[in-house]
């Protein structure tokens, strides 16, 4: 990665409440306060690398506001309000120029359906496939080998990674990003067990992602067995996650890697799934629920609460079984005593 910020470039884009220092180095990379050289940009995300601000030879450094230290000869220190958003502010900046969009227009190796309409402004990469009655929006990029499916709809500023699906009938909403062989309207897994056979359900149902949301690689959709699976406005899923038919998701939600989510289960908004969590079908998640990695959800999900284990139960309760059960073998032991006393 090549950058090149000068400080004057850092503050326009951070815009600090106050600044400590000065530094003439022209800020070429980014990195962890205890292996920062001069030239590049830190900051403090974590509190607990607090004791490493004084020690960094980082140039140029984002800080709480609350940050009380000196910065030293030719180092600035910027306090922000939030130094993680200040730093991904910067970022995206460094985003733009890592990864530009080509200029508008249709690779000549892509097969674009006639009866398909593409906005003049969106880009289509080599090799994609794009079927009839399919609709792109507005300066949305495909990448390369991008399927997009009959009549699916692809909105406004979308970006579209290697290998994304997006299959027939559904919907991206606008600013969708979706990363490197995500999987939109894959059949949902549904079987009826007839006459000593499993014989499959049609699911002929869609898909639909609403504005700003984002899907982490190899991560697949499945689409309803019929109406839609439905993600809300905002919502962030991580790598290799498994999203069933007719599940609803809310806005702004998490949902970390490796998660699975069984068919027809409902997330309310905030919700906030740890790694591996899994959740099974038919249940309902309130607002702002929280469940923490590798959480076996088998039952409703109060608002508001934060549950952990398998099977998932409240956090605080399930905190006290883990200790008690590290006490455990030492309880036996005493009861073998007990019981030798009065033998």
């Amino acid at each position: 990665m090549q950058v090149s910020f000068s400080p004057s470039d850092i503050i326009a884009i951070v815009q600090p409440v106050a600044a400590r220092g000065a530094t003439t180095e022209t800020i070429r990379s980014l990195a962890a306060l205890a292996s920062a050289q001069p030239g590049d940009l830190s900051f403090l995300g974590n509190a607990k690398y607090k004791a490493e601000v004084p020690l960094t030879r980082a140039s140029l450094v984002l800080l709480p506001v609350d940050y009380v230290g000196e910065p030293s000869a030719n180092q600035l220190f910027l306090l922000v309000e939030n130094p993680s958003m200040a730093l991904a502010r910067v970022c995206a900046r460094i985003e733009q120029s890592l990864w530009p969009k080509p200029s508008p227009g249709v690779h000549p190796s892509a097969a674009v359906a006639s009866g398909a309409h593409i906005a003049a402004t969106a880009t289509i990469g080599p090799l994609c496939v794009v079927e009839a009655g399919a609709v792109i929006g507005e300066r949305a990029h495909l990448q390369a080998q991008v399927f997009v499916g009959r009549n699916a709809r692809i909105g406004h500023d979308c970006w579209l990674m290697p290998g994304v699906v997006v299959a027939t009938e559904c919907v991206l909403g606008q600013r969708v990003r979706l990363q490197a062989g995500v999987v939109i309207g894959s059949d949902g897994f549904g079987y009826e067990f007839a006459q000593g056979r499993h014989e499959k359900v049609p699911q002929v149902g869609s898909v639909r992602l609403g504005d700003d949301v984002e899907v982490g690689a190899n991560s697949t959709l499945d689409r309803a067995r019929f109406s839609r699976t439905e993600i809300g406005e905002g919502t962030k899923i991580d790598n290799l996650v498994q999203i069933a038919h007719n599940v609803v998701i809310g806005k702004h939600c998490l949902i970390c890697a490796q998660v699975g989510i069984s068919g027809s289960t409902t997330l309310g908004d905030y919700v906030v799934f740890g790694g591996q969590a899994g959740i099974a079908g038919h249940l309902t998640v309130g607002k702002g629920a929280k469940a923490g990695g590798r959480a076996a959800i088998t039952a409703d999900v109060p608002a508001g609460t934060f549950v952990n284990g398998n099977p998932a139960i409240p956090y605080q309760l399930e905190r006290r079984l883990v200790i008690l059960n590290h006490r455990l073998p030492d309880l036996f032991k005493r009861v073998a005593a007990l019981e030798a006393q009065r033998g």
